[in-house]
């Protein structure tokens, strides 16, 4: 991998920082239940289902916007989630990478699809929000993409070296139109078959792993 120096590491959340697809799995379920949909069977089911725009997520679940709107299911998905991720860990070697990647001087920033507030609370819970420079999340809970956001921070940071560390192939595509380097995690919500054909730097088991390839 070729050596560069970055200043700035962007941390998506779901899946990379947070290990919450336990809890996005019996979310779904609890969802699928209340509409009398099949329900997922396994995790490797939920990650070949998964993937955004998450509306596209929800009909290939089984759910029909021509008879219920997605404007009405998704606040019942989060309050399900809010429930269920109050026991979620971090993803494993999580701390170890805030820590190297402090040591080696990088501004650490959060760009999510999650919903702004909701984001700041749950860092605030796991005891991290203190780690990062900025958190850049969504303006509503409908998680339609996170480029815009990311398009914007860049803007705004033109001299910045920056390196995404993601769990989809979503954070792949918005680090491409942000202009910057990706790396992904299989710690998250897709396979890694899914995430081989996206364009990263990378697919790695581990935030650690992604760093001891490119910090010296």
């Amino acid at each position: 991998m070729q050596e560069k120096h970055y200043t700035h590491l962007i941390w998506d959340f779901n899946g990379t920082i947070l290990d919450d697809v336990d809890a996005c799995i019996k979310s779904a379920n609890m969802l699928l239940a209340a509409y009398d949909l099949p329900m997922l069977p396994s995790r490797a089911e939920y990650k070949r289902y998964f993937g955004f725009p998450i509306i596209d997520y929800y009909r290939r679940l089984g759910f029909d916007f021509d008879r219920l709107s997605y404007e009405k299911l998704a606040p019942e998905w989060v309050g399900y989630y809010m429930e269920n991720v109050k026991d979620a860990p971090l993803c494993a070697g999580v701390t170890d990478a805030f820590d190297r990647a402090k040591r080696a001087g990088l501004s650490q920033w959060v760009l999510s699809a999650t919903e702004q507030d909701m984001l700041t609370r749950q860092l605030g819970g796991l005891g991290i929000r203190d780690r990062f420079d900025g958190i850049l999340g969504m303006d509503t809970i409908h998680a339609h993409s996170k480029e815009a956001i990311g398009v914007a921070w860049r803007a705004s940071h033109p001299n910045a070296t920056a390196l995404m560390l993601g769990d989809t192939d979503h954070d792949a595509a918005v680090a491409k139109a942000m202009g910057i380097d990706c790396i992904l995690l299989t710690t998250g919500h897709q396979a890694r078959d899914v995430l081989e054909k996206a364009p990263c730097l990378a697919v790695v088991d581990s935030a650690t792993e992604a760093l001891e390839r490119v910090l010296v």
